[in-house]
């Protein structure tokens, strides 16, 4: 391999912060061997990879460009920024943070628009009356234009916002806007509301490949490791690893218990002293020791689990089936 394989992650701020706490969780500690104010850096154990911390709205133009192989960024600047977005990144899974909506809001004071016809009518009314388009402050200009043209709206013109995009209709310098948000707490503090059908993007921190990039025999095989922990760790967080010494376990029961609780014997079924590993939802935990006791179970265990890796890799069968495509 020629060139390093390059993931791109948040320079600073919340984003970073949760990106390194996610890939710490799945045993890639990033680190910065240089130095805390260096934008270059390393994960353990994989010697072959540079991280390089960047802006988000950075990776997502690296990506982009293919000049890095995967990057953690936020599905909202990717559909903005790159507007053949599917054609040039693949978005291998979504990270569970960095949460907020891509939604269109208006005064509150408009109490007769509750949806995106509802804004047709008032736009074209708003040009006949005035003689003028109605302005739309935002940073999402592609996002906004796709969004109000599959509306069929044409009468608005977007005015971008450098600045508080949701004080624009206050200071009079747009009449509606288009914005992120995640509770809604900052648009009705400045007098505005989402319209009902006007969420256009639910975006979050995505761990995004180029397709682009240079994904020879190597690199394929740096994701793979890379993936192959991910979905180990995810695996993990979905259940719980329950043992009991249970002789009396038979075919039929271990039925029910899947049926019943959707429990997965990793191992089969009980061995010859009667011993048995189970797989749990969380959630069903205590219903399924109860069901075990009452048939028999003697003491029953549970435990939280790290990595549960199986022969199957979606994240890493995503990927490149992405860069098939």
């Amino acid at each position: 391999m020629s060139a390093p394989f390059v993931i791109a992650v948040p320079a600073k701020g919340r984003l970073q912060e949760n990106a390194e706490a996610f890939f710490a969780r799945a045993g890639l500690p990033l680190s910065k061997p240089r130095g805390a104010r260096d934008y270059r850096g390393a994960i353990g154990g994989l010697p072959e990879v540079e991280v390089a911390y960047l802006s988000a709205s950075e990776i997502a133009s690296q990506l982009a460009q293919g000049a890095v192989h995967m990057g953690v960024t936020g599905e909202d600047l990717l559909r903005e920024m790159i507007p053949d977005a599917d054609a040039r990144v693949v978005l291998i899974e979504g990270l569970g943070f960095g949460f907020a909506n891509v939604v269109v809001a208006v005064p509150q004071a408009w109490i007769d628009v509750r949806t995106m016809a509802d804004l047709d009518d008032v736009a074209t009314a708003f040009r006949l009356r005035h003689d003028r388009k109605m302005r739309v402050a935002t940073k999402y200009i592609n996002l906004t234009r796709g969004f109000f043209a599959s509306h069929g709206i044409v009468d608005y013109r977007i005015v971008e916002s450098a600045g508080a995009t949701e004080g624009a209709p206050a200071a009079g310098t747009a009449e509606l806007i288009v914005d992120i948000t995640t509770t809604g707490t900052t648009l009705a503090a400045n007098g505005l509301k989402v319209v009902d059908d006007g969420t256009m993007l639910r975006s979050q921190a995505n761990l995004v490949a180029a397709r682009n990039a240079n994904w020879g025999d190597a690199e394929r095989n740096i994701a793979r490791r890379i993936l192959d922990r991910i979905a180990a760790r995810a695996r993990a967080q979905a259940c719980r690893e329950v043992r009991t010494r249970f002789p009396g376990c038979n075919d039929a029961l271990l039925t029910q218990a899947k049926e019943k609780f959707g429990v997965v014997a990793p191992f089969g079924g009980p061995t010859s002293s009667g011993m048995l590993t189970l797989h749990c939802p969380p959630g069903a935990v205590h219903e399924l020791a109860s069901f075990m006791r009452e048939h028999g179970a003697q003491s029953i265990t549970v435990a939280e689990i790290e990595y549960v890796f199986a022969p199957d890799n979606p994240l890493y069968a995503r990927l490149t089936s992405g860069l098939i495509g």
